[in-house]
């Protein structure tokens, strides 16, 4: 199991907000054990409404993308949704090479992520 800082997970109604703890997400045993806990969401919670905060993530590995494409995968398959937010500008650079830009939904905040699903934050 993935050490306990790692992943941050909170839900905001019906939304799962997954912040990522970790600045280099390369090693591969790191990389499978983040996608057994955000595949678990989905698969074992069933999880339609995903929000990944990569605001921390300076560097992601080819497996990590991979991680996140079968996410959404999973998640298209039970009618949900995936969004992105806060990637820095060397994880984007990833995301455009391999056109995962235009794959994922990305917004610049988790705000503006939450707001696609139609649910803030304002108090």
């Amino acid at each position: 199991m993935a050490a306990p800082d790692r992943l941050v997970m909170y839900p905001i109604r019906d939304v799962m907000v997954v912040v990522f703890n970790e600045t280099m997400i390369l090693d591969a045993l790191q990389v499978q054990e983040i996608g057994e806990i955000l595949y678990q969401l989905v698969d074992g919670r069933a999880c339609r409404k995903l929000v990944l905060d990569l605001s921390k993530v300076q560097m992601l590995s080819s497996a990590a993308l991979g991680v996140l494409i079968n996410l959404k995968k999973k998640a298209d398959a039970i009618k949900g949704k995936v969004v992105l937010c806060g990637v820095r500008k060397e994880p984007m650079r990833a995301f455009t090479i391999t056109h995962l830009d235009k794959l994922f939904d990305m917004r610049p905040n988790e705000q503006e992520a939450l707001a696609i699903f139609g649910v803030t934050t304002a108090g």
